[in-house]
């Protein structure tokens, strides 16, 4: 019987330490997936005048920096692989917003070009970004250095 007392004494702080380690709130993972939900949700209300979901409003944005590009310049810019990018980009083409086309030198390669309307949405999406931080509640430094902050996350995690 001191045996099974002497164990239990030596297992319980290990499990307590255990348990703690478990706890979601000490998660860096779940704090990341609870938080980037809630910025996802956030945007909603800022895209849905412009006619955007917030994964359409990424490509979007990858697309108003340099366009035209190779569908897998998109995937690669945003993380996303074909399978999910392809569906995005056939609803903002039926939106009226990009265009797809193969490259004339490499037939593999699909090339997205923004239209006129795509090009439009730019000026009105130019908003989104300030309106978000007035959501947020936080200082423009404070939205600056957690950026940085998980850039430099990914970057480690690459």
């Amino acid at each position: 019987m001191t045996r099974t007392t002497t164990q239990t004494t030596k297992t319980k702080p290990a499990a307590r330490a255990a348990g703690e380690a478990l706890r979601l709130d000490n998660q860096l993972c779940f704090a990341l997936y609870a938080a980037s939900g809630l910025v996802t949700r956030a945007y909603r209300p800022l895209l849905e005048p412009l006619g955007l979901t917030y994964p359409q409003y990424l490509v979007m944005m990858a697309l108003w920096e340099r366009a035209p590009r190779a569908v897998k310049e998109i995937g690669q810019a945003l993380d996303l692989d074909s399978g999910t990018l392809t569906p995005l980009l056939k609803r903002l083409e039926t939106a009226g917003f990009v265009t797809r086309r193969r490259d004339s030198e490499d037939e593999r390669r699909v090339q997205v070009e923004l239209t006129g309307a795509g090009l439009a949405l730019r000026e009105r999406a130019a908003e989104v970004p300030a309106a978000l931080a007035c959501q947020l509640h936080l200082p423009l430094d404070e939205i600056v250095g957690l950026r940085a902050t998980l850039q430099d996350l990914a970057r480690k995690m690459r």
